[in-house]
């Protein structure tokens, strides 16, 4: 699962970098929880929040139904 969590942030990635971010991916667990690491101005935007839950996680989720959460570590 590791691999098409991995190829779905690679499509999300260019409009992170657009506004000087990123994300890293850290771990995917046998639950189905991804722990990501948002990086550069991602980091300290005050709407990273709603970056990791309505885009990231929504298009994991769409993308590979086992995905269950998203979290930022």
């Amino acid at each position: 699962m590791k691999e098409k969590v991995e190829a779905v942030l690679e499509k999300i990635r260019p409009a992170l970098e657009a506004d000087g971010g990123n994300v890293e991916l850290v771990e995917v667990t046998p639950q189905g929880v991804v722990k990501v690491r948002l990086k550069g101005s991602c980091g300290c935007c005050p709407m990273s929040q709603m970056t990791l839950k309505m885009g990231i996680e929504r298009m994991l989720k769409e993308a590979i139904p086992e995905v269950k959460e998203v979290v930022a570590v």
